[in-house]
């Protein structure tokens, strides 16, 4: 269980308290806007509405995490040569599984900006291919983020 914790950077439970409150601006993407309930975060996100389907007042689980492996973050660094292929995921089921299986919709993508509004409270923004996330609140839940770093996102309902 260390190991696979090892990678989460972070985790919590969100209830969304709205969706396209500033109106509706693509066919097939959504932005919610929702509150954590055991780390009092607030997160904005955009998604596929039709993979991931999602109402307001509903509850997800959601994940960050640098990598989709189970045993925790690896760098691949060429030591011995015998894992180049870091977190195999193929659409035939052939690859490695991964913490994707746990999950119901994952992204991958890149940490852009980390903004510390007050000494206490920062938002971390990451693009995930196009579609963004603000994850605003403690400092100190947020501390395994990296500026620049690839980063998955996970959810589930």
């Amino acid at each position: 269980m260390a190991a696979t914790s090892s990678s989460l950077l972070f985790d919590d439970i969100f209830t969304i308290s709205a969706i396209d409150k500033e109106g509706k601006k693509f066919d097939r993407v959504s932005r919610l806007y929702a509150h954590s309930k055991n780390y009092d975060m607030d997160l904005t996100l955009d998604y596929n509405i039709e993979l991931f389907p999602l109402e307001s007042g509903q509850s997800f689980a959601l994940a960050l995490s640098s990598t989709l492996q189970r045993g925790g973050a690896s760098k691949v660094d060429g030591g011995d040569g015998e894992d180049k292929e870091q977190d195999v995921w193929r659409p035939d089921g052939k690859g490695r599984r991964g913490l994707e299986d746990d999950y119901d919709y994952v992204m991958y993508g890149k940490v852009y900006k980390f903004d510390g509004a007050t000494s206490e409270i920062v938002t971390v923004y990451a693009s995930f291919g196009g579609l963004l996330m603000s994850l605003t609140g403690s400092f100190r839940h947020l501390t395994s983020i990296v500026l620049g770093d690839p980063i998955y996102l996970l959810v589930r309902k």
